[in-house]
Formats: C-alpha cells, sequence, structure tokens
C-alpha cells in the first residue's frame, strides 16, 4: 500500500490549489477584440480578487498579460494595464503565473509574419525586466497559452486570422514565438520557470467502424504535437531542445473526450459511465510517462450545477494518479471567477467558484458559490493528507 509521506511531493508552486482567470484576448469569429479580463472587471477589481483566494486555501494563480494594450505600436511599452495588478498580486501575497499571449496580440502585428517570433520575443523580455523590478522570488511564466488549440481555433472560424487550413502552419509559429520568448526571459532572469498549458484530449473511435481507430488515435496523439516541439523531439529546426519543455499543465475539462466522427462527446456525468471514458488519472500517466516533467492540472472547471460533483471526480482523480506514481504538482480552477461565452457576451458560463451579482451600479460583485465551495473545501482535506497543500 501506498503510504502518505510516499504521496507527498516537494512544492512546485505557493499552493496545490490555484485560481485561474479568464485573460483571453483575441479576436472572436466576429473579429471583435475580446478582453476578459476587463470584461469582468478583474482589471479595476485585481487586488480584492487576489484577497479572496486565501480563503478558499489558494495562494498560487493564473493571469495575463494583455499584450495588445501594452505594446499598441511597435517597441513603446505602457505597463498601465498592468501594473496595478502586479502590484495588487505582490500585496496580497500571491504568487502569480502570467500567460504571455493568451490567444491575442497587437493589431499591428501578423500572426504569420516573420517578425512575429522576433517582436513577441522583445516584448517577453521587456515583461520579464518589468517583473523582476518588482520582485526576487522565482518568476512563473506561460509563453503562449495552449498552442495546439489556438492553432486549431484560429485556423478556423472561431478566432482570428481564421487562416483556413493554416494549423500546422500556426503551430509551428506560435512554437518559434514561444521559444524565442524563453531565450529572451532567460537572458534577463535565468532563473525563471516556463508552463506549457496544452488541451488533455481522448478520442475514441465510431462504434460500428472499426476502421476509424487509426483516425482517433492520430487525433488523440495530436495533443503532443506543441510539446514536442518545444523540446525538439518534433520539427528540430524551430529550436526546440529538452530544456525548453519545463513544466507541462494538462487543461481538462468533462467535454475533452469524444468521438471521431461526429464530435459527440462522451458524458462524464452519464451513470453507468460510458467504458470509452478514460479516467483522467490514466491520461495524467500517460502524459507523465512519455516526458518525466513536471506537471500539473492548469485548467478545469464544469459549469452549473455540475461545478461540485466535477471537483470531486478531480479530487478522487488526482489521489489515484498519485497513488499510481504520478507527481500532480496542483489544481488550477479556471475560471476562479465566472467568464462569459467568448461569441456572446450575455452568456455567462456560471463555472467559477466565484458567480457575480450584477449591482445597478455596473459593479460585477462576488458571490462565492456555495455548493461549489462546500465540494472543495472537502476534497482540499482530503488531498491535504497526502501533502496536497
Amino acid at each position: 500500500m501506498t503510504t502518505n509521506s510516499a504521496l507527498a511531493l516537494p512544492d512546485l508552486f505557493r499552493s496545490f490549489w490555484i485560481g485561474g482567470y479568464e485573460c483571453s484576448t483575441h479576436r472572436n469569429h466576429a473579429d471583435q477584440r475580446l478582453d476578459m479580463i476587463a470584461g469582468v472587471q478583474h482589471d479595476v477589481q485585481a487586488e480584492s480578487d487576489y484577497a479572496l483566494l486565501p480563503t478558499m486555501n489558494i495562494r498560487t494563480a493564473r493571469d495575463g498579460l494583455r499584450w495588445h494594450l501594452i505594446e499598441r505600436e511597435a517597441g513603446r511599452y505602457d505597463w498601465s494595464s498592468f501594473l496595478p495588478m502586479l502590484e495588487a498580486a505582490g500585496r496580497q501575497g500571491i504568487q502569480v503565473i502570467w500567460d504571455l499571449c493568451h490567444y491575442g496580440w497587437p493589431d499591428f502585428l501578423d500572426l504569420l509574419s516573420p517578425e512575429f517570433p522576433d517582436r513577441f520575443a522583445r516584448f517577453a523580455e521587456a515583461a520579464a525586466r518589468v517583473i523582476r523590478s518588482h520582485s526576487d522570488e522565482t518568476p512563473f511564466y506561460t509563453p503562449v497559452n495552449e498552442i495546439s488549440f489556438f492553432a486549431w481555433a484560429a485556423s478556423r472560424a472561431l478566432m482570428f486570422p481564421h487562416a483556413e487550413g493554416k494549423d500546422s502552419e500556426i503551430k509551428r509559429q506560435l512554437v518559434r514565438a514561444a521559444i524565442s520568448a524563453i531565450q529572451a526571459i532567460r537572458c534577463v532572469d535565468p532563473r525563471a520557470r516556463f508552463i506549457f498549458p496544452e488541451p488533455t484530449i481522448h478520442v475514441v473511435p465510431q462504434p460500428d467502424a472499426p476502421e476509424t481507430a487509426e483516425r482517433a488515435r492520430r487525433y488523440s496523439e495530436s495533443q503532443f504535437e506543441a510539446w514536442d516541439m518545444i523540446a525538439g523531439y518534433q520539427a528540430p529546426e524551430l529550436g526546440g531542445k529538452p530544456e525548453y519543455l519545463d513544466i507541462l499543465g494538462a487543461n481538462f475539462y468533462g467535454t475533452n473526450e469524444w468521438n471521431v466522427i461526429d464530435g459527440r462527446r462522451i458524458a462524464w456525468y452519464q451513470v453507468p459511465r460510458d467504458p470509452r471514458w478514460r479516467p483522467l488519472n490514466l491520461l495524467l500517466k500517460d502524459i507523465w510517462e512519455r516526458y518525466r516533467r513536471p506537471l500539473f492540472l492548469a485548467e478545469t472547471s464544469d459549469v452549473g450545477e455540475g461545478r461540485a460533483p466535477w471537483i470531486k471526480e478531480i479530487g478522487s482523480e488526482i489521489v489515484q494518479a498519485r497513488q499510481n506514481g504520478v507527481p500532480i504538482s496542483g489544481v488550477c480552477l479556471y475560471p476562479v471567477i465566472d467568464r462569459y461565452d467568448w461569441a456572446n457576451i450575455e452568456h455567462w458560463h456560471n463555472s467559477g467558484l466565484w458567480d457575480y451579482t450584477h449591482m445597478e451600479s455596473g459593479v460585477l460583485h462576488r458571490v462565492l458559490n456555495c455548493r461549489y465551495a462546500e465540494s472543495l473545501r472537502a476534497v482540499q482535506a482530503e488531498l491535504a493528507a497526502i501533502g496536497c497543500l
């Protein structure tokens, strides 16, 4: 039997539990620029938002810089949209993993232009100098969030530039940009750590079509391409190296497993569960055995009434993963405060630990979702017993 002490691991972050703020800044299907940080008033409520986290045993956050606001003109940086958040996190004692490119980039730049990686590296270097000037602690960065999903969405109607058929070209360009950013940041601060969140998926064959098994396998295998490129295992001409693949983030939701032909989701909440569902602990084991890198759950949540049972499911899977020898180093609740839909700002997902009351003044007042919080506390207590603090 595995003992609790054997399951305990050295801390990677300030807390095992992490609060993730939705910080997408891309242009959506209608070519409208999103600013999710401003949209949920996290920019003006950062101080109080960060102060909420320790009340739920969270002392680490994922958050983002809005590149399109900071560099409106090439080479000219205005940090006024970022410094209040950086300083608020410091005052509240919150460690932040900063996303440098969460889908969006400045209007003057072409994503597929040769200058994009270099321009991003210059921005990353400047950001690292600002962050180092405000803290002596080891910084954590996500250079480019979800490279695989980013490339998929940007080559379809979901996200600008809607470059149909250019999935591979976009992915390779984002990998170049991420590698350039790593190199630039390490020149400023060699201590910096780098996180690469990617969707963790499981695609299954059509039940009555065994010939679709290979197609499903290839689709599932594609989730590793960006990590392999960063490490230089694939497409070494992009400049990847094993030491660049620092910390892996597995992003997993209840919608991340589906049928390869019609895209129909495998329902995680179905009882009895569809036998094609692959438990999260096994998906995490696949990642660990493939890379042997520090690993954490970088995004997870459900919506509405599904939030409470989902976090219980996640807790059980993390315990099982630890018992299987997979050193999971954290779980990020994403989003930690609710978000609205990218395509419809009137539709709120009800996916956060905190929901909102829409005040007559226009203020979005944060309201703890009691059922979700109760389940989270129970899961936190269970995982604390095996050293997940």
